[in-house]
């Protein structure tokens, strides 16, 4: 079993002592970098001007960059990618909904072998097979509600069940990252216990 580490200045995935990769990205301010991805990737387009307009006609600079609050997530799936590194999907939503609607929202995989029609109890909380685990911002996340208490008596702090996470509220923003089918998964998180955060002010 591999291993994925978690620190200040990215996510580093190693198979064995000489089979190590590292992982950074930087994300717009002040959420902190941890991974690599084709997130940034996928956002590079080449665009191409078919037509002018006037100055008049043209958007303010505050009407372009005025975006609604937003949390990023960051979901790693059980499995590495054939190289070892980590297989991360990125997708941001608004805050104010449960775990569970936005990762079925963004097509991100929950239920794995239970995914099927009736092999779940669709969000009730009743069969606690939506667990996942918070690697990082799970001070964006409400605490454990009874349920989970009960629930994932025998498991990690850190695992939550989707139908019964909350991710902040409307006007929330930061980064949450998520480990998809903990149970599952084919490496380990070393996390430290102080992460450090990036300075908006001081970073480059």
């Amino acid at each position: 079993m591999g291993s994925v580490q978690l620190n200040g200045s990215g996510l580093v995935a190693s198979l064995s002592p000489t089979h190590i990769f590292s992982h950074k990205t930087k994300l717009s301010n002040p959420k902190p970098s941890f991974l690599r991805s084709n997130h940034n990737a996928t956002r590079v387009k080449t665009i191409r001007a078919i037509s002018t307009a006037p100055a008049s006609q043209l958007p303010a600079a505050d009407e372009q960059d005025d975006e609604p609050p937003a949390v990023d997530f960051a979901f790693v799936h059980s499995v590495l990618l054939p190289d070892g590194t980590p297989d991360v999907h990125w997708r941001r939503a608004c805050g104010g909904q449960k775990l569970r609607d936005i990762m079925l929202d963004s097509n991100i995989e929950l239920y794995g072998p239970y995914s099927k029609p009736l092999s779940n109890c669709a969000g009730v909380g009743t069969c606690a097979t939506c667990m996942v685990e918070i690697v990082n911002g799970k001070e964006l996340l409400n605490p454990r509600t009874d349920i989970e208490k009960e629930k994932l008596k025998r498991k990690p702090k850190n695992w939550r069940l989707a139908c019964q996470t909350s991710v902040g509220n409307p006007d929330s923003t930061g980064l949450v990252v998520i480990q998809q089918l903990p149970e599952w998964k084919a490496h380990e998180w070393n996390i430290p216990r102080n992460l450090p955060v990036e300075d908006p002010d001081t970073s480059t």
